[in-house]
């Protein structure tokens, strides 16, 4: 799929800042975009970082994982369904986002899909006038977080499975999603195509071209022409790329940029490759890291006492949001259609200690130097880096691949966590870096990392210093850091 670059947006940034050089007497341009670049579709994804995952159906009340697709509408009947509870206790936590299984493997849908009798409308919750996908939808409206929706591409309960005819009816219930619902932030979908099921009674193995059975670009080119601001995740992107495992974590060298051309979704042998991106990637496909609150993508009443822990996810937190990645967890509502009082107690934790570990920035009112600056304009300031305006930046010449900056406090801080971050509008540039404290009279190395992207997080071992030190040892083009927070 051709890739279309916000060449209006990089624009509009470099005469921005040519103007502001200009004001200041020097006229020194920013440096030129390293392709690709994010769209601002991509850009504005990345600045949710933390997404939640809702995983319910029939699936939820057989005790299944993957439904089969024979299962009866009857046994979809939450008692107490509250979809204000879901999306208030995910705001609480910190979530921007909420990605709905609006269908799953069995082809259960949570709406009254005029394209199926295997729906929410035939069973016994509210009689058949339920709607799930609105019910969720209107209470992300009211909670302000954005909207996204998953519908499995594999089908097992569809008889058309498999034919010509099944992509129309895939393609019809994506036109219902996407023009019924209100606005939709991003539309998800997998790898798993194709094997056995019930098929409309048939119950059969039904195999499909996993390359070209949906042909992707025709279905993703209709749905972005209903909401042209949506971003699509599979395996491969085209806009956001699984991250190679559901266990939490994106690769310690983590680029935004891969090449797709040979990537599909379902392909097998890929891991290694999504979770750590590709340096000299043709597209920006940067990675998101989906793993669930329990074992289980669905509830099941026997994980119960296997819920993770706050700091559980707050070591994942630092394994994916703090890698560059955007973390999607899965928090599955039980049978009552609520969220269970243990994964709530673990989310509420979880959410105060990140606000606890995150909330008193030691880099606020430090004194920056840097080994350079861009032509030694201000725009382009070490002072830009504890400024908290993220369009704001610290650069250096052209020719400059390497480089360092230093913070110095007033009086000596214990400082256990490093957060950098890129100004990633003009790309990602940085290969490799470390973390240096003054002590004893000498700079001490104490982290060394590969990429950072949108965000990196280092914990260190607690230090008391007065001085910190970033030195850039190599980059594919002149760096561009536009924050740095120290916890």
């Amino acid at each position: 799929m051709k890739k279309n670059y916000p060449i209006i947006l990089i624009i509009s940034c470099m005469i921005g800042l040519w103007v502001t050089g200009c004001q200041s007497g020097k006229s020194v341009p920013p440096p030129a975009p390293l392709l690709p670049v994010p769209s601002e579709n991509q850009l504005a994804w990345h600045e949710m970082e933390m997404n939640a995952f809702i995983h319910f159906t029939t699936n939820t009340f057989t005790g299944k994982e993957w439904g089969y697709g024979d299962e009866s509408p009857s046994v979809f009947n939450p008692s107490e369904l509250d979809t204000d509870q879901w999306i208030s206790v995910l705001k609480e936590t910190g979530f921007k986002g909420v990605i709905l299984t609006c269908k799953h493997h069995d082809g259960f849908c949570l709406w009254p899909s005029e394209y199926t009798e295997h729906s929410v409308k035939n069973s016994p919750y509210k009689d058949g006038n339920g709607d799930i996908v609105k019910e969720v939808s209107d209470a992300c409206k009211k909670y302000g977080l954005k909207f996204g929706v998953y519908l499995s591409p594999w089908d097992r309960n569809h008889k058309d499975y498999g034919n010509p005819g099944y992509i129309t009816y895939y393609r019809n219930q994506l036109k219902e999603l996407f023009t019924g619902y209100g606005s939709v932030f991003e539309m998800w979908f997998d790898g798993a195509n194709g094997g056995d099921g019930y098929y409309g009674g048939k119950r059969e193995i039904r195999r499909i071209d996993r390359e070209t059975y949906y042909d992707w670009p025709a279905t993703l080119h209709l749905v972005r022409g209903i909401q042209p601001e949506v971003v699509f995740f599979s395996d491969a992107g085209p806009d956001i790329r699984w991250i190679g495992n559901e266990r939490g974590y994106a690769g310690e060298t983590n680029w935004n940029t891969i090449t797709p051309d040979t990537l599909y979704a379902g392909k097998a042998g890929i891991q290694k490759l999504l979770n750590t991106g590709s340096i000299d990637g043709s597209h920006w496909i940067p990675g998101e890291v989906d793993v669930s609150i329990r074992p289980g993508w669905f509830y099941h009443a026997e994980e119960d006492s296997l819920v993770k822990t706050p700091e559980q996810l707050f070591d994942i937190y630092l394994t994916s949001v703090g890698r560059g990645a955007v973390l999607l967890l899965n928090v599955p509502p039980d049978r009552r259609g609520l969220i269970h009082e243990n994964d709530v107690r673990s989310l509420q934790d979880f959410g105060e200690l990140l606000h606890e570990t995150f909330s008193n920035n030691l880099a606020s009112g430090a004194t920056v130097k840097a080994s350079g600056y861009r032509g030694k304009s201000s725009q382009f300031s070490p002072n830009n880096l504890i400024d908290g305006d993220k369009e704001t930046y610290w650069t250096m010449d052209d020719d400059a691949v390497t480089g360092s900056f230093e913070l110095e406090f007033s009086e000596a801080k214990t400082v256990s966590y490093v957060l950098l971050q890129e100004y990633i509008p003009l790309g990602q540039r940085i290969k490799s870096f470390r973390v240096e404290v003054w002590n004893n009279d000498e700079w001490e190395t104490v982290s060394e990392a590969t990429t950072i992207g949108h965000k990196r997080i280092l914990q260190i071992k607690p230090v008391k210093t007065s001085k910190i030190r970033i030195n850039i040892t190599d980059s594919k083009a002149c760096p561009v850091i536009s924050n740095i927070e120290l916890y």
